[in-house]
């Protein structure tokens, strides 16, 4: 038994009482479960509640003469509403002005058949609209909504409330961040390539120049001009690979060196926050 295995030393008689008075949690649970907040979670309110009923069974003494029941009941729905404070945010002076507010709420629509103005509400509970406004904001802010709880059932699966605030035809801010930092590690190693590398990679895939063009403006071949940009993207691709591997940059010396320089160019800070086009 739960209740009982929370405890180090336990008497026989004890141990039977809270066995044969186990339905009274369930009562007591029942009997309040209109006031628990909704983000409260149940579980943890029913072990309060048992743990309520073994410290009842502990501190009773029969020579007062109350019942065990009433007794065990008063334990039982304190431990209860300590656990719910524990996990409310609003302090005792808001929820007691929020009751009053859905009172007085509930008792217009009864009297006028419909759903009171801002001004009777506020009329009917002696304040101004703006100190009704200011409560009801109050309210909003101290309110707590779990994103596990159910809102409906689709295809017989159930509905949370997190699924429903999700976008499924956004992209994820995760993917986002990580597009932005490896773009971000593209232009620093493109940076730091050696000039007429670099020359040769920004002219032909950003400023789209024809390679031609390039060797002539650069005094070599069309055929260097090539081998320049395999060389070029060589160097890329290495250091890149290796800012996202656990594993040494591979090639030689003059990749591993590159590779070292893209890695330490930029913080993390600064590569979240640059542009993702390549500079």
């Amino acid at each position: 038994m739960t209740a009982v295995a929370t405890t180090t030393t336990i008497s026989s008689e004890t141990a039977a009482l809270i066995e044969a008075h186990l339905p009274l949690v369930r009562q007591v649970l029942a009997s309040v479960a209109g006031h628990f907040p909704r983000h409260a979670d149940r579980e943890e309110l029913a072990q309060a509640a048992r743990l309520g009923l073994v410290e009842a069974a502990h501190r009773f003494d029969a020579e007062r003469g109350v019942p065990f029941e009433r007794w065990a009941a008063l334990r039982i729905r304190g431990a209860i509403l300590d656990s719910v404070r524990a996990v409310d945010f609003a302090p005792r002076t808001l929820r007691s002005a929020m009751r009053q507010a859905e009172a007085a709420r509930t008792e217009l629509e009864g009297e006028l058949h419909r759903t009171p103005t801002a001004h009777e509400h506020a009329d009917r509970m002696g304040i101004s609209v703006r100190a009704l406004t200011t409560l009801e904001g109050r309210a909003h802010r101290a309110l707590v909504i779990s994103l596990d709880a159910g809102v409906d059932r689709t295809d017989d699966e159930p509905r949370t409330l997190a699924n429903t605030i999700v976008d499924p035809y956004q992209p994820n801010p995760l993917t986002l961040l990580e597009n932005i930092e490896q773009n971000s590690y593209v232009r620093d190693a493109v940076l730091e390539l050696p000039e007429r590398l670099r020359d040769v990679v920004t002219s032909y895939f950003l400023d789209g120049e024809a390679s031609s063009s390039i060797a002539a403006r650069l005094g070599v071949t069309e055929s260097r001009v090539s081998q320049m940009r395999s060389e070029a993207l060589d160097m890329l691709r290495s250091a890149i690979v290796a800012v996202y591997s656990d594993k040494p940059a591979e090639g030689c010396h003059r990749d591993r060196a590159f590779a070292a320089q893209v890695a330490g160019r930029s913080s993390f800070r600064d590569r979240v926050t640059a542009a993702g086009a390549v500079a």
